[in-house]
């Protein structure tokens, strides 16, 4: 979700991108923001708008699967992005940020039913699409140099608030994966077996989780430094 701390510019870093990559990037993000815009809209949909009646009909799931499946899948491009120089984003960071949300998509919701019934689902839904719908219109908006204050500030505020709130759904659908994945033994590998190799999909759901504790503070800490620098607390000390 957050960019590279900028340092000293090296002549690749400052290299403007061509005509070619601006109007990729630019494609990218805005298809990005109108796939999280439809997802925001389905979640207000479903909670809202709609009754009982239909929410008994249909799980959240299985009504915002294709859209979640297609968008948040799609981030896997930023890797890419990243690895070969088209934006100045830290391709480790990048990774960690995208496989950790497509852990969640591919590896707890789809491949669990508890995962796809989590209170924790809609909670984690809600925070990325508001939170994506500000990231990739500042993206798409900063290609083309028109970005408004506005913008600016939301980008660099609203992550105090829906970073913990992702955070804490993203979790509760580990949660109720696990206790799936440990009464059914799911996606995993036992011995004997021709590979003569084990794999355990439960302790799999624990790693990732317990990888939460010393990752996210971190990321969140950054994007509090990228506030100060972006928002004029670094630069308010240097004028002074």
């Amino acid at each position: 979700m957050s960019g590279k701390v900028a340092g000293k510019p090296s002549k690749a870093a400052s290299k403007e991108p061509s005509s070619l990559t601006k109007l990729y990037l630019f494609a990218y993000n805005a298809v990005q923001v109108g796939g999280w815009s439809y997802i925001l809209y389905q979640l207000i949909n479903y909670y809202v708008l709609q009754g009982p009646q239909f929410r008994a009909q249909i799980t959240l799931w299985d009504y915002t699967r294709v859209a979640v499946i297609i968008f948040q899948n799609a981030a896997f491009v930023e890797i890419l992005n990243a690895v070969f120089g088209l934006v100045k984003s830290n391709p480790v960071v990048t990774t960690f940020q995208v496989f950790s949300r497509m852990m969640v998509v591919v590896g707890v919701v789809m491949a669990t039913p508890t995962g796809k019934v989590s209170p924790g689902l809609p909670i984690a839904l809600f925070a990325w699409a508001v939170t994506e719908i500000i990231r990739y219109g500042f993206y798409a908006l900063n290609i083309i140099k028109v970005v408004p204050k506005i913008v600016v500030f939301l980008r660099y505020t609203t992550f105090i608030a829906l970073y913990p709130i992702g955070v804490t759904g993203e979790l509760l659908c580990f949660w109720w994966a696990q206790r799936y994945a440990k009464e059914h033994s799911v996606w995993s590998l036992e011995m004997p077996n021709k590979w003569n190799a084990t794999f355990s999909y439960y302790a799999l759901l624990w790693i990732v989780m317990l990888g939460y504790i010393p990752i996210f503070p971190q990321l969140y800490l950054h994007m509090f430094a990228l506030r100060r620098k972006i928002l004029g607390g670094d630069a308010k000390k240097k004028a002074n």
